[in-house]
């Protein structure tokens, strides 16, 4: 079975693209909508992304908990915010190397709406598919890491509607 590389999804949310990326270039807040995620320490204290802007997230899996170091690749207010995740760890992030690429677009859609589209890439792609597979099904309690973001996914886009529709204007 070949590898998948990339998925997405995307949800509208009424709410202004400006105002949604705010929220999602932020990733001290990425925690209040990811399923694993609890939040960044931004390395230079800034809170306005920009390119190059280095950050170490906290993630959780169950049992499992571990810090990654990333770094902001896109910064493109209310159309464009991504990042790659270029070294990992249990406390801090010491073994690095291509892991992940993360991307946030943000679309007008209808009256005072936006398009959000997320995206993750695997960039272990030095990685033989074999070993990739068995570790993704160890990682992952038996699926694929295609397989389980897009159902990370699917629930980050869910809860970031939810908090920024209920939120005050």
């Amino acid at each position: 079975m070949s590898r998948i590389f990339s998925v997405s999804d995307s949800v509208v949310i009424d709410a202004s693209p400006s105002t949604i990326y705010a929220q999602v270039s932020n990733p001290a807040l990425m925690g209040r909508w990811s399923p694993e995620n609890r939040g960044a320490t931004v390395r230079d204290g800034s809170e306005q992304a920009y390119v190059g802007m280095v950050f170490d997230g906290r993630n959780t899996r169950g049992p499992l908990s571990w810090t990654t170091r990333c770094t902001v690749t896109a910064a493109d207010p209310g159309e464009r915010f991504a990042f790659r995740v270029r070294a990992i760890g249990r406390r801090r992030p010491v073994l690095r190397g291509r892991i992940a690429s993360w991307e946030y677009r943000f679309e007008p859609a209808g009256e005072g709406g936006t398009r959000v589209t997320e995206t993750w890439t695997d960039d272990r792609r030095a990685w033989p598919d074999f070993l990739a597979h068995a570790f993704d099904r160890m990682a992952t309690r038996g699926h694929t890491f295609a397989d389980f973001q897009r159902r990370n996914i699917r629930t980050t886009l869910d809860n970031l509607k939810k908090a920024m529709e209920s939120e005050p204007s």
